[in-house]
């Protein structure tokens, strides 16, 4: 049976926070908000919680994870940042894009595309998300909670512990945050190139 938290979607209590980052550092798997939608997520290094969110997600071995980082300096750990790709960077983070970047070797083999080498990273403008970064210390491994056979992520907190209770270890209640996906940029060649229009202003990335 998971755990419930009710965590305030804009002043995050700090108890609640260090006990959900502790779930996470133990190998669990977290329902959390972000600035698109609800998604799911685990620790960086964790090889059986990734596995378990590939089962409820029902996700083949191609599927890339997105590493959540809390600010520009910790994608930098992990992607190969130029000077134009931090310019754009700086310019759209934290917010609701997820950028495709060349993997440094911080990266663990299983997150990277296997033929480019390259891995997901985005900065969440969500209070709640940036709480558990800030004390986690590290980027976390996720996914959009969408349910297969479904078209949208789940959004409602008590809908998802009906439906995940016995699946994750923790859900994260920290009010409606949206259905609408993230914009997906490809930063990893020498033009910036839009995968997928979603929440977030693409002009910049068109010009």
């Amino acid at each position: 049976m998971s755990q419930f938290f009710q965590i305030h979607p804009e002043t995050p209590q700090a108890r609640l926070v260090r006990q959900a980052v502790d779930i996470i550092r133990a190998g669990g798997v977290v329902v959390y908000p972000t600035d698109s939608a609800y998604a799911l997520g685990c620790h960086i290094g964790d090889k059986s919680a990734l596995d378990r969110i590939r089962r409820i997600r029902k996700l083949d071995d191609r599927h890339n994870f997105t590493l959540v980082c809390r600010d520009l300096s910790e994608i930098a750990s992990y992607a190969k940042v130029d000077n134009t790709v931090y310019r754009l960077l700086k310019h759209a983070t934290p917010g609701p894009y997820t950028f495709i970047l060349k993997a440094t070797s911080e990266v663990p083999r299983r997150l990277m595309h296997v033929k480019r080498k390259t891995v997901g990273l985005r900065v969440p403008e969500n209070p709640i998300a940036q709480a558990l970064l800030e004390d986690l210390g590290e980027p976390m491994m996720s996914v959009t909670l969408i349910m297969p056979g479904d078209d949208y992520p789940l959004i409602d907190p008590y809908d998802i512990r009906e439906v995940l209770q016995h699946d994750v270890d923790l859900v994260i209640d920290g009010g409606y945050c949206g259905m609408e996906p993230t914009s997906v940029i490809d930063l990893a060649d020498d033009m910036p190139l839009v995968l997928r229009a979603g929440k977030g202003d693409i002009s910049v990335f068109q010009d």
